[in-house]
């Protein structure tokens, strides 16, 4: 790997923006690049594909980071400098993207320090089909999709697909129809493992049904950012009793049906709801309602159910004004769906509660 501190600098042939400065008493700025913080698992930096674009388009530098010149030598001014390990386009399998970009000011006579940060700048999506999901639909196929194109998942892929930022959502083709599972917006360096099955088991602990061997499992890698969440396909839901209780993945689904009398299971994550916002840590205000979500660590309202408490029992128990510790507790609800509650799909007229 190249030794960093690297101090590129264009020469008139490699610099193809204007670097002459007008006036008798001008003078040029030099811009100096290197890469900080780079970890074994980043690719050569030699091999990075380096480019320099002042503010009016124009580039003063491309090509690769090992075949720049010492000094870039430019008129003071604003520019954008960006690296990248390979260009990334389109989904593709085992394609992660590192680099960084930044704007910097050139000013004259002085020279400006670029210190380039190699991150992950696409993000993951890795499956596991677990046997009852490989049962219940042998030979289907499942594609994961985004704006900019898709990736065909076969039920022995092992690799992990990477994409854009943005909206990831998958799709199942079995017997002549295709159902989308799920949408997920992931980010810069968000890694997606998930393991799906279809359908779960049901173990009675007391009043309260524990639910064992559903949806979707994660793992946690330090290097990057690997992310939780649930997800649940084929048997199971309906959320007539406290068994088939709905995720709130299901729940935010069926809520344009404003189904009445049904179950429905995730984790206190917030409250103080307004047509405008929310709040996900305490001290909170309103008794009133809180958030549910399919995770603990969700911080996005509108990936949550929005929960109506109306005085009495229920409400005395699950605020969170009084009871700021039920933040991260698994519930239970039976009440109505409602499409909007607080701008988002919600459960009121709650009759019956369990909390873990």
């Amino acid at each position: 790997m190249k030794a960093f501190s690297i101090i590129p600098i264009a020469v008139a042939a490699l610099v193809a923006c204007d670097r002459v400065v007008q006036g008798p008493d001008a003078e040029n700025g030099t811009m100096v690049i290197s890469f900080i913080g780079t970890r074994a698992e980043i690719p050569d930096t030699n091999e990075f594909l380096l480019s320099v674009v002042d503010a009016g388009g124009k580039s003063c530098y491309s090509g690769k980071y090992g075949a720049a010149p010492e000094k870039l030598e430019l008129a003071p001014g604003s520019y954008t400098v960006r690296a990248v390990s390979r260009e990334f386009r389109e989904p593709l399998f085992d394609s992660p993207q590192y680099g960084d970009e930044q704007v910097v000011v050139v000013e004259s006579g002085k020279v400006v320090a670029v210190h380039l940060a190699c991150a992950q700048m696409n993000a993951g999506l890795k499956l596991r089909l677990g046997e009852t999901f490989l049962v219940n639909y042998p030979g289907g196929t499942l594609y994961a999709k985004s704006s900019t194109g898709l990736l065909m998942y076969d039920y022995g892929e092992n690799r992990t697909g990477y994409f854009q930022p943005g909206l990831v959502w998958l799709e199942l083709s079995y017997g002549g129809e295709t159902t989308t599972l799920f949408s997920r917006e992931l980010a810069a360096q968000e890694m997606l493992c998930i393991s799906i099955h279809s359908g779960y088991s049901v173990l009675e602990e007391g009043d309260v049904a524990q639910r064992y061997g559903e949806g979707l499992t994660m793992e946690l890698d330090t290097s990057r950012n690997w992310v939780t969440d649930e997800f649940v396909i084929g048997e199971g839901g309906g959320g007539s009793e406290l068994s088939s209780a709905l995720s709130v993945g299901q729940a935010r689904g069926m809520a344009a049906e404003e189904t009445e009398d049904v179950w429905v299971y995730g984790y206190i994550v917030g409250g103080d709801c307004t047509s405008t916002g929310c709040s996900f840590t305490p001290p909170f205000t309103s008794s009133t309602n809180l958030l549910i979500a399919a995770k603990t660590s969700c911080v996005d309202k509108e990936s949550c159910l929005s929960v109506q408490l109306k005085k009495g029992d229920i409400r005395d128990a699950l605020n969170l004004v009084d009871h700021p510790g039920n933040i991260g507790r698994q519930v239970y609800l039976k009440g109505n769906l409602v499409a909007k509650y607080y701008g988002i799909p919600g459960i009121g007229s709650l009759t019956e509660y369990k909390l873990n």
